[in-house]
């Protein structure tokens, strides 16, 4: 039952059961192509994805033999910025990467 107070003719309802939700998550995804090269997928992939080697290049061979991979989940903003920095890197490149981003799938409470 809520704490209730009157104070000067005031009623006050004072609840603490609210609960913070966990914001949503956002894969960012790489599309392979026929021209950018693997040398930069692995180096956008530890340079502004900040993975170790080993991860970046199987992330891009991920890439390159199925056509689309995750190269990180981060939530709505960090996954904006990662994908407009990737395609200011690719673009400056000459390269015709293809960055986007999709809400990771909701996990239903067990």
């Amino acid at each position: 039952m809520p704490d209730v107070s009157r104070d000067a003719g005031v009623l006050t309802d004072s609840r603490t059961d609210a609960r913070l939700e966990q914001p949503r998550f956002w894969r960012v995804l790489l599309h392979n192509d026929d021209y950018t090269t693997q040398e930069f997928v692995v180096w956008v992939l530890e340079t502004v994805f900040r993975k170790p080697p080993a991860e970046a290049f199987t992330i891009m061979m991920h890439v390159h033999q199925s056509g689309l991979g995750v190269a990180g989940i981060y939530t709505h903003e960090v996954a904006e910025t990662k994908v407009q920095a990737t395609r200011k890197l690719a673009e400056q490149n000459e390269f015709p990467l293809l960055v986007t981003m999709e809400p990771e799938p909701e996990v239903s409470p067990a």
